[in-house]
């Protein structure tokens, strides 16, 4: 039995995080809106593979239809996320600040914000909680197994909204994670890009330890 009962989800980006996220989704027995920034025709075989509980649609009609919604598109693209349709919902967030692909963003740079909070600032009336960022994408589908299972691997979250990580929390444990919450999104960079965290398989434990050994490499 899983912790979330069958839920139309949206899912703004069709890369390897969405289109792996989409397929386990649907395998749990949830309903998904699959989008990119392409068009709904050029997700026609992803949607065929993944089969009746999907179907594609534009940001705007997957943001629509999911009770909770997914965004994973480069970072640079987060300010094409549309924002009515995604007021009060929460909003799981995947992006990583990969500046040779995004371009420098100067407040990230600086350490005054992080990437889940230049969603959540986007968003002023969504839930953003960071989720699935600091793991490889075909490991979502091989490295989860069942709660109590010795050394089980374990991701984290951070939100400004303790639903929002509830959900996450539950949903990691669905697909075969623990999970730990590192607090408020202010507190997300401990788990990006080139912290100890990032993208190691690791337990509870060891994900604890290694959040607390992050540091912020500030660029002048």
């Amino acid at each position: 039995m899983t912790n979330i009962a069958a839920t139309d989800i949206g899912i703004i980006g069709a890369g390897n995080i969405g289109g792996t996220l989409a397929r386990k989704l649907v395998e749990l027995g949830h309903r998904v809106t699959i989008s990119n920034s392409r068009g709904p025709e050029t997700l026609a075989g992803l949607v065929a593979e993944l089969g009746q509980n999907a179907k594609a649609g534009t940001p705007t009609e997957a943001a629509e239809a999911g009770e909770f919604v997914i965004v994973t598109v480069p970072l640079r693209a987060y300010r094409d996320i549309p924002v009515e349709p995604l007021v009060g919902k929460i909003v799981i967030d995947t992006n990583n600040y990969y500046w040779e692909r995004d371009g420098r963003i100067a407040e990230l740079d600086a350490g005054e914000a992080t990437t889940s909070g230049l969603l959540q600032a986007h968003l002023p009336e969504s839930k953003v909680v960071k989720g699935f960022n600091h793991i490889i994408a075909a490991t979502i589908l091989t490295d989860g197994t069942p709660a109590g299972t010795p050394n089980r691997r374990a991701l984290a979250t951070a939100s400004d909204f303790d639903d929002a990580a509830a959900l996450v929390t539950a949903l990691y444990d669905d697909f075969g994670f623990d999970t730990i919450v590192v607090g408020p999104l202010a507190e997300s960079w401990r788990v990006e890009r080139d912290q100890p965290a990032y993208v190691i398989p690791q337990t509870r434990e060891e994900l604890q330890a290694n959040l607390a050994r992050a540091k912020r490499d500030l660029v002048a």
